[in-house]
């Protein structure tokens, strides 16, 4: 399976802002955007004014790094949002969040998309008592997603990880139970909620050319 394996701190670089990829070591003076705001490379950057085209790649560069997901498996998401009633770019935001990995992220379970990915990936999670290891796997209304239970217990390092949630607030769209470590979709994300700052008008602008 194809993935990633630079460091993502030069996504963030490379796209100009802070995408949150890293959890909490953003927060702080770690940050690599901080230390150096420079785009990544050897070449001199020169201003200059940035074109409609260089604008909408932009943005949809910016949604596939904060989501984690390859080129094909976004145009997948945007061919598949393209075919379901409703807006595009909204539609397009909706199935994004919807996926696994971003729903534990979500409800706080981990503290990145990166590691609430290899979570799921590694099997530590069910939906609807069914044990899951998809992270593009998408929940519906009603789904109960929660951690895997061994012998009706969790594993120490999950109760040090999910230690004094919510880390941060939780969408309206989903319900945390913090004592049972359970979250519940309630609804379907509405895309105002998405606090990405990803403007998914130039993302469908980007895919119509």
């Amino acid at each position: 399976m194809a993935r990633y394996t630079d460091p993502v701190c030069r996504r963030c670089r490379r796209i100009g802002e802070k995408l949150f990829l890293k959890g909490e070591r953003c927060f702080t003076p770690r940050c690599a955007i901080e230390k150096r705001r420079r785009p990544p490379g050897n070449a001199v950057a020169r201003r200059r004014r940035s074109s409609d085209w260089a604008l909408q790649l932009r943005e949809k560069q910016k949604a596939r790094f904060t989501y984690g997901v390859l080129e094909s498996q976004f145009r997948k998401y945007f061919e598949m949002a393209r075919e379901r009633p409703g807006v595009t770019g909204d539609v397009l935001l909706q199935l994004l969040e919807t996926r696994l990995d971003n729903v534990v992220f979500r409800l706080s379970f981990a503290d990145s998309r990166a590691q609430a990915r290899q979570l799921v990936n590694h099997g530590h999670f069910v939906v609807n008592g069914r044990r899951m290891d998809i992270p593009s796997y998408l929940v519906k209304e009603g789904d109960i997603v929660s951690w895997k239970r061994v012998n009706e217990t969790v594993p120490e390092f999950i109760q040090a990880l999910t230690d004094g949630l919510p880390k941060r607030p939780v969408p309206l769209w989903l319900r945390l139970d913090a004592a049972t470590l359970k979250g519940e979709v309630a609804s379907a994300p509405d895309p105002s909620e998405v606090d990405t700052g990803i403007d998914s008008r130039l993302i469908v602008e980007f895919y119509s050319k």
